[in-house]
Protein backbone atom coordinates (compact mmCIF):
# COMPACT_ATOMS: atom_id res chain seq x y z
CA UNK A 1 0.00 0.00 0.00
CA UNK A 2 1.88 3.33 -1.05
CA UNK A 3 1.56 6.25 0.85
CA UNK A 4 -1.35 7.88 -1.50
CA UNK A 5 -3.15 5.01 -1.00
CA UNK A 6 -2.89 5.57 2.78
CA UNK A 7 -3.77 9.60 2.41
CA UNK A 8 -6.83 9.08 0.67
CA UNK A 9 -8.15 6.46 3.31
CA UNK A 10 -7.20 9.02 6.10
CA UNK A 11 -8.94 11.25 4.08
CA UNK A 12 -12.07 9.73 3.43
CA UNK A 13 -12.49 8.16 6.95
CA UNK A 14 -11.85 12.09 7.88
CA UNK A 15 -15.00 13.15 5.81
CA UNK A 16 -16.80 10.09 7.05
CA UNK A 17 -16.56 10.39 10.95
CA UNK A 18 -17.24 14.40 10.04
CA UNK A 19 -20.45 14.11 8.29
CA UNK A 20 -21.53 11.43 11.18
CA UNK A 21 -20.49 13.79 13.88
CA UNK A 22 -22.72 15.99 12.24
CA UNK A 23 -25.75 13.87 12.08
CA UNK A 24 -25.22 12.81 15.78
CA UNK A 25 -25.08 16.60 16.60
CA UNK A 26 -28.03 17.20 14.83
CA UNK A 27 -30.03 14.36 16.19
CA UNK A 28 -29.28 15.47 19.73
CA UNK A 29 -30.18 19.00 18.95
CA UNK A 30 -33.72 17.96 17.52
CA UNK A 31 -34.24 15.30 21.12
CA UNK A 32 -33.10 17.87 22.99
CA UNK A 33 -35.66 20.62 21.17
CA UNK A 34 -38.06 17.98 21.37
CA UNK A 35 -38.21 17.47 24.80
CA UNK A 36 -37.87 21.02 25.64
CA UNK A 37 -41.14 20.92 23.71
CA UNK A 38 -42.83 18.00 25.33
CA UNK A 39 -42.04 19.47 28.89
CA UNK A 40 -43.31 22.86 28.32
CA UNK A 41 -46.78 20.99 26.94
CA UNK A 42 -47.36 19.29 30.11
CA UNK A 43 -46.58 21.99 31.94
Amino acid sequence: MGKDEIKKLLENSKKVLEQDYTNFENTIKNNLSSFKKKTLDQI
